[in-house]
């Protein structure tokens, strides 16, 4: 909830009346002690709820006088009076009251923090609007670049409800601003987790301004986060950019590049230099196939200049390579001599959109002595990830361990993004 102060005034007021005029006031909680007392017959009609006691009252009303008078002198004096006959718990809540609108009318905001405190100490507020208030205040303050008191009224929200959403995020952007950006990151991660908690699905900014300032940042998270983003909302922009990020943060071989810009084509999230760099680590594993398939489709989807002089001999070489053909890959099974051999044939047949039979060849990889278990199960998953089996997929992936397993994860999400 960001209010301006003024709006903020009335919330703690539950009423619109300048000035507090009648004394109506958020009614406190059941039970709360309501002294009688009876008023001077000059004295504004007062709620049922909150009233001043008849010590109070005098200067309760000459508080409220100066108040409407926006006297500053006046208020200051008359705050103190009050003070010194205030009795009960209401006459404090209600020359807070004054104070808040006082200061509000000023445009204080130092000196509404204070009034807002005085209001809180009093335990009339309930502690989920007192905490609307505090983080309302701290977004102003924030507003005003005033970081640590910002900080300060946004902390004493999350203390009197650690799940405040508004309040989270908004002492996270002060944190940027202070360049504490892995505080910053954690309270983002902290409102996400409150929005979920809640049952309510975090705005796609959350996950996007989260991950922005921890990439910046170059905080490890960056990576989970992402894959975060793609789960909460798996779509061309988000893929891309979670790839991208883990890709310049954990600098994968040609191996796992490939097996990422794989999953990029799978989700149609493919974009500028993404084309030339599958290509060319499709070319560096002899997959010349697939490796003319992609850049065909970069120059379809205008994201590659088929005019180009280096593009138009990297087609004109691809194309000259010839195709293996269903007998080709049969025989070159027969003769292989070690699992990473017979691997590299299964690429051929994902290369070739040939997906049950690359799985084919994948699962006898992993039956060989010396296989790299991690990498068979990798690829056996996306094989059966393309295929559409989700079912065998899922077990594949989850088998991948080592080194490969992060590029699993992005692939089970890819399953679970699936209708």
């Amino acid at each position: 909830m960001k209010l301006t102060l003024t709006a903020l005034a009335l919330l703690l007021a539950g009423t619109s009346a300048p000035a507090l005029a009648q004394y109506n006031s958020v009614p406190p909680p059941s039970g709360s002690s309501q002294p009688q007392s009876s008023a001077p017959a000059n004295a504004p009609a007062k709620s049922a709820n909150i009233r001043p006691s008849d010590q109070a009252m005098k200067a309760m009303i000459e508080l409220q006088d100066a108040v409407k008078a926006k006297d500053p002198a006046q208020i200051a004096q008359k705050v103190a009076a009050a003070q010194k006959v205030a009795k009960t718990k209401e006459d404090r809540y209600l020359i807070g009251q004054f104070q808040l609108q006082a200061a509000v009318a000023a445009k204080d905001n130092v000196a509404t923090a204070a009034a807002v405190d005085a209001i809180a100490a009093t335990g009339i507020l309930e502690p989920a609007k007192l905490a609307d208030v505090y983080s309302s205040l701290g977004f102003a303050f924030y507003g005003e670049k005033k970081y640590d008191l910002a900080a300060a009224s946004l902390e004493k929200a999350l203390a009197l409800d650690p799940r405040h959403v508004d309040a989270l995020k908004t002492i996270g952007e002060v944190r940027v601003s202070q360049g504490r950006k892995a505080d910053a990151v954690a309270y983002f991660q902290r409102a996400i987790q409150a929005l979920n908690a809640s049952g309510r699905k975090p705005e796609e900014n959350v996950y996007k301004r989260s991950l922005g300032v921890a990439y910046d940042a170059s905080l490890p998270v960056s990576v989970d986060l992402g894959r975060q983003w793609v789960a909460a909302y798996p779509n061309a922009e988000s893929w891309h950019n979670s790839v991208a990020i883990y890709r310049n943060m954990m600098k994968p071989d040609i191996e796992g590049t490939l097996d990422l810009l794989r999953l990029l084509r799978a989700t149609n999230a493919l974009s500028g230099s993404d084309y030339s760099s599958y290509a060319a680590a499709a070319v560096d594993q002899s997959n010349f196939v697939e490796a003319q398939s992609v850049l065909e489709q970069g120059v379809t989807a205008n994201q590659i200049n088929a005019a180009d002089a280096q593009i138009k001999e990297a087609m004109a070489a691809l194309k000259s390579k010839p195709k293996p053909t269903d007998a080709d890959l049969v025989a070159a099974i027969k003769t292989a001599q070690t699992p990473t051999a017979l691997l590299r044939i299964g690429d051929r047949y994902y290369g070739l959109g040939e997906y049950a039979k690359a799985a084919d060849v994948y699962r006898q990889v992993l039956t060989k002595p010396g296989a790299d278990t991690g990498m068979a199960n990798l690829h056996l998953g996306m094989a059966l990830a393309r295929a559409g089996d989700k079912a065998g997929a899922t077990a594949a992936l989850n088998a991948v361990s080592g080194p490969r397993s992060e590029i699993a994860k992005f692939w089970l999400l890819y399953l679970q993004s699936r209708a």
